[in-house]
């Protein structure tokens, strides 16, 4: 079956198509869905995540197969390379993986729409988000650049929810940290809007909770994408099988060893997972025009 890459198999169940925010959404100029987070709900979330709370989500009984194409990243984590806690309510917490690109607020991280988007459940009620912080560097518990708290995030009106595959992206904003900008203490990677030939050499990365390393540190995966195209939407895709948790994370073309550094091309979408639990193959939205404007608008957050 083809399921949503986002969270542990627990979770994955719970998601069907729909719109779901965590609080009062806020103004912002052109065709974004933004959600604003309170003050009191960022403090909140921050107080919630501890670091008992992060490894917690990799105890779990009911972890994904370990991957055997993906394989844990062996050198320090990329710059603006971090993972996504979230809480679902109904569903509980769960985690993603984003990435830094740069901004005019030097705040704004990429992830799946999915990861901020949690839909409807069976009964047909929204799935909240909220909890939402985001750790740049996360590695075995360390938090190296510390723990931001997003205050809004956002997706294009295009993207239709948790099953949709066609601009399954999404932005957030951060709030400093001790005065300290997350594109400043953490870094960036380059993003680009204008599609790479195909087939392309990529680096997929991202954070599956797992049994190979549960949640707790980096996966890649140095595979071709190869761009698909129907009469909906383009999508690249990858035979890499990273399991729930690494939606969201970057596809890049042209990493440099040296410094860590790509260009952002896509990001995690969706993963046709077998019976056994077992993740065969991913796919990103092709970014659109949607998806590039909402990214130029994100500095505005």
């Amino acid at each position: 079956m083809t399921s949503i890459i986002t969270r542990s198999a627990a979770t994955l169940s719970l998601l069907t198509v729909a719109l779901a925010v965590s609080s009062a959404p806020v103004d912002a100029a052109g065709a974004d869905v933004v959600t604003g987070v309170s003050a009191a709900d960022r403090a909140a979330a921050l107080s919630y995540w501890t670091p008992e709370r992060m490894a917690a989500l990799g105890s779990e009984g009911h972890l994904a197969p370990a991957e055997t194409i993906g394989k844990v990243w062996d050198a320090p984590v990329p710059p603006g390379v971090g993972r996504l806690f979230l809480t679902l309510v109904p569903g509980g917490d769960a985690s993603c993986t984003a990435t830094v690109v740069p901004s005019s607020s030097k705040d704004v991280a990429l992830t799946a729409g999915h990861c901020v988007n949690g839909g409807l459940d069976r009964r047909d009620n929204p799935i909240k988000v909220t909890n939402v912080v985001f750790v740049p560097g996360y590695h075995d518990g360390e938090r190296p650049h510390g723990v931001f708290p997003v205050r809004a995030f956002a997706w294009p009106d295009t993207y239709h929810g948790p099953t949709s595959a066609l601009d399954d992206d999404a932005v957030i904003a951060v709030d400093p940290v001790d005065g300290g900008h997350v594109a400043e203490v953490a870094g960036t990677q380059d993003i680009s809007f204008e599609a790479p030939p195909s087939p392309v050499g990529t680096t997929l990365l991202g954070y599956p909770v797992s049994r190979l390393a549960r949640g707790e540190a980096l996966v890649s995966c140095v595979l071709p994408a190869t761009l698909r195209t129907n009469s909906v939407y383009s999508s690249w895709r990858s035979d890499c099988d990273m399991a729930g948790g690494s939606s969201g994370g970057p596809w890049l073309r042209d990493l440099d060893p040296a410094t860590g550094r790509g260009t952002v091309f896509s990001v995690t979408s969706m993963g046709t997972v077998n019976g056994d639990g077992v993740t065969e193959n991913l796919s990103g939205a092709a970014f659109t025009d949607a998806v590039r404007d909402l990214y130029q608008r994100a500095g505005d957050l």
